[in-house]
């Protein structure tokens, strides 16, 4: 059993050990905090009954150019399961919940980055909804995880989900080329 809730303070003295997973995509706690403090409604987690951490989703809503006007969408910053937690729907809940807080701000479309090389998470996003929007080269600096040492930087995919805003799903036509990290607004 578990349970799913907003992030609290004392829950960051808890990431280190979900965030040694070789699959997780890490930060500094300054970019964990500026998370914390103005997208807390995007920032969630699943506990077991004795507190350990399971997974969690960090995220936010922000504004893109929209036919000459700012809109808004949701963004997944980082969406972690543990190990031993996966396979039970954790994953898929974080992102209903991020998607359902993006549903209220009124946002048109939910996207993420995905490394190219992480064929179970694209597939797990497929699942849900999401497409591949672009392809963007050399986004993830460094070796994949259980790559090669010396690896060249590896290319992400950004997926999309259309939200009920959208309703004739421009905000997800993929692009034809590949886009450069800068060329990402």
């Amino acid at each position: 059993m578990s349970s799913l809730r907003t992030f609290r303070c004392s829950d960051f003295l808890k990431l280190a050990k979900i965030n040694l997973d070789p699959l997780t995509e890490t930060y500094g706690l300054a970019f964990y905090l500026q998370y914390y403090v103005k997208w807390p409604e995007y920032f969630l987690m699943s506990e077991t009954p004795s507190g350990e951490i399971q997974g969690y989703i960090m995220g936010k809503s922000e504004t893109f150019r929209r036919e000459g006007e700012s809109s808004w969408h949701g963004h997944v910053t980082c969406l972690t399961v543990a190990p031993e937690h996966r396979r039970l729907g954790l994953a898929n809940k974080l992102m209903h919940l991020l998607e359902e807080m993006s549903e209220l701000k009124k946002c048109y479309f939910v996207d993420l980055f995905v490394r190219k090389s992480n064929t179970v998470a694209i597939n797990m996003y497929k699942k849900l909804g999401y497409s591949v929007y672009r392809e963007v080269l050399e986004y993830y600096s460094g070796e994949p995880p259980g790559g090669k040492k010396g690896a060249l930087d590896e290319n992400a995919y950004d997926m999309r989900k259309a939200l009920s805003r959208d309703h004739l799903k421009k905000s997800v036509i993929p692009l034809k080329h590949p886009v450069m990290p800068e060329d990402v607004d």
